[in-house]
């Protein structure tokens, strides 16, 4: 594929953005960044919708005109998408002038055709969907989407023969079974084939009724639906029928639509029998996505749980937000969001596995080899392993990305990041240096960047940023060109011998989840006003310092191992260590005992850390326990331990 473009519906601007349409976009900004990365020429477009019933009443309301209150909507679509780093080629508006010649040309070459005809139609309209509803569809008298009562409309309107083009369209979904994916789509698509006889598509709208819209090229009195209008948009972005240039037309389509499910209807029939009538090729697939869900309940206004997107990618890092979203929605199927669920994703994927990789790595390099890639040497079977695992999963990686199965992809990125973190811990790179196994010690240390910088490239769709950095931490510059993936999955060494690198890595900090705040206790007197509750009396135990067992018992003292330290960037009194508690990854502590001890005489030394203090920032860095220390005349001292790594004092 030399050539890639990819869609996002043109988002309908009767109300602002939110986090379902900020997930569409950030999935597309992620594909068309993916299809870079294996050399493909991409394209994205993203854009409005601006036409229909719904935005006259939107702009009705707040007292503005049409045209006011769509340009005011709109640019803030477009503010969030500068916000978020969106790399769209290209906004289009259903109000360009481009857009509308777009429009007008399809209308009249179907038209031409003989697929559009003149007659009188009622039925049941929905002002919510702007869309007729026959009585099988809808339930209980109610529409399926807004379940409101339909008005009973009767009017002459011009129709497009979608009819025609039932067979033609079902037997091309048959034929071509990823052409909407995931399948469930795909075949509630072929059910509504099956099940009705597709009926003929209004496609306008008498301007007695309403003027806010294209009007048609053959009668001046009507404009066209909003939903054929919207569509064409696809198409008119690349030059069709409103210039004599078709190079991007010819170029770039037929492309990669992504939805979501309540659009499934308008993107799988009507719009590929309108390319048809149109003699047009169909795009190449349609990708259909779930809904994001609060407490599961999707968004409302109403229900106050809209998920504003730029507050929690400028609160948890956008990189950061960006993983979430593609990791925890498996597209197709609903997901729940939740700070929670995003603090735990960030800690658990990116802080402890990819972040805590990175910083151990680089800090024992600049421990052990002064900041400078060492050589590679002779290969165990345990460094073949990383390889092969590394290779393994950026090759499905790469398939899964493809099949938009995105979750999956990074999944699966992630069991040889697990994996190098516990080779750190099985090759002992600290008791290798002890030993004075330089060589040894070297080429484990760059199996391990070798591998980190595959991960780092191959995180790029998702995480830009993250990855750029990432890279420059292992001394290499981020540039695209076609050969990059192939070389990443052919070549082995990357990085070069001797060549200066980061000797820290903090990309990923920790997040603390809320906590749940408990009301005061406060009564009220006499007069109904507050008094507070006096302070309980102590016993002569507290008011002599001495504590209950209970009290001691709430201590969770463990012995580690100290795996790395250094100097913390930030603060001369500061040391940071990653200590083996004999859990799945090292903890970050911060301890501000630097005036006594060197790094380098810390890392393998035994400790005891008190393990269920809350996490704790220091001056950027966050701590997850404490290790003890004994003082006594100014000299200070290490508590330690032979018990083995986890081990619980009490």
């Amino acid at each position: 594929m030399s050539s890639f473009y990819v869609t996002t519906p043109i988002y309908y601007v009767n109300a602002r953005p939110h986090l379902g349409h900020a997930y569409t976009t950030i999935v597309a900004d992620a594909m068309k960044r993916f299809y870079r990365l294996i050399g493909a020429d991409a394209r994205m477009l993203t854009g409005t919708d601006e036409h229909g019933d719904k935005i006259v009443k939107a702009a009705t309301k707040e007292n503005k005109s049409p045209k006011e209150f769509v340009d005011g909507i709109s640019a803030e679509f477009a503010a969030l998408w500068k916000d978020l780093k969106i790399d769209y080629d290209q906004f289009i508006r259903t109000t360009d002038e481009n857009h509308k010649k777009s429009v007008q040309a399809l209308l009249q070459r179907i038209y031409d055709k003989g697929d559009i005809y003149y007659g009188e139609y009622g039925g049941h309209y929905c002002f919510g969907c702007e869309r007729f509803y026959t009585e099988k569809e809808l339930e209980d008298g109610l529409c399926p989407q807004h379940k409101t009562k339909p008005e009973y409309i009767s009017e002459k309107n011009y129709f497009f023969k979608m009819s025609k083009y039932q067979e033609w369209l079902k037997q091309y979904i048959l034929d071509n079974s990823d052409f909407i994916r995931p399948e469930r789509y795909r075949n509630e698509v072929l059910a509504m084939l099956e099940g009705n006889v597709l009926e003929d598509l209004c496609i306008s709208r008498p301007k007695s009724r309403l003027e806010w819209g294209i009007e048609l090229p053959f009668d001046k009195d009507y404009v066209c639906y909003v939903w054929f209008d919207a569509l064409a948009n696809y198409i008119s972005a690349l030059g069709w029928g409103n210039s004599g240039d078709l190079s991007l037309y010819e170029k770039y389509w037929p492309a990669e639509h992504l939805v979501a499910k309540d659009i499934l209807k308008p993107h799988g029939i009507f719009w590929p029998t309108m390319l048809k009538a149109a003699d047009l090729p169909v795009y190449r697939h349609l990708n259909v996505h779930g809904y994001w869900l609060v407490k599961d309940t999707k968004m409302s206004k109403s229900l106050g749980n809209v998920v504003d997107p730029r507050f929690a990618s400028e609160h948890f890092g956008l990189d950061a937000f960006r993983y979430f979203l593609l990791r925890d929605m498996h597209f197709g199927s609903d997901a729940s969001y939740s700070e929670e669920a995003l603090i735990t994703r960030i800690n658990s994927d990116l802080s402890n596995d990819l972040g805590n990789l990175f910083s151990r790595v680089l800090s024992m390099n600049a421990k052990y080899f002064e900041g400078q890639i060492p050589a590679l040497g002779d290969l165990t079977a345990d460094d073949e392993q990383i390889f092969a695992s590394v290779d393994n999963a950026a090759q499905n990686y790469i398939q899964l990305f493809k099949e938009v199965r995105f979750s999956y992809a990074l999944d699966g990125l992630w069991e040889p990041i697990r994996l190098m973190n516990k080779y750190v811990d099985s090759q002992a790179p600290w008791t290798l240096y002890k030993e004075g196994k330089t060589e040894r010690l070297a080429c484990v240390i760059r199996v391990l960047m070798e591998n980190m910088y595959k991960i780092a490239v191959l995180l790029y769709p998702v995480m830009p940023e993250s990855s750029e950095k990432m890279q420059a931490q292992l001394g290499k510059e981020f540039i695209l060109h076609t050969k990059l993936i192939d070389d990443l999955l052919t070549c082995r060494v990357h990085l070069r011998t001797g060549a200066a690198v980061s000797g820290a890595s903090n990309l990923f900090p920790r997040f603390e989840k809320p906590a749940e705040e408990k009301p005061a206790d406060i009564k009220t007197n006499k007069q109904g006003k507050q008094k507070k509750e006096p302070a309980p009396k102590t016993d002569d135990n507290t008011e002599k310092g001495l504590i209950e067992f209970a009290d001691f018992q709430k201590l969770d003292l463990r012995v580690g191992t100290i795996l790395a330290a250094e100097q913390h960037p930030d603060a001369d009194k500061l040391l940071r260590f990653d200590v083996d508690l004999g859990e799945d990854t090292p903890r970050q502590i911060i301890s501000g005992i630097a005036e006594h001890f060197k790094p380098s005489e810390l890392v393998g030394r035994k400790v005891v850390v008190v393990a269920n203090l809350p996490p704790r920032k220091l001056r950027g860095l966050v701590s997850h326990g404490m290790i003890l220390t004994a003082e006594k005349e100014d000299h200070l001292s290490l508590l330690d331990s032979s018990a083995p790594n986890g081990a619980k004092i009490s």
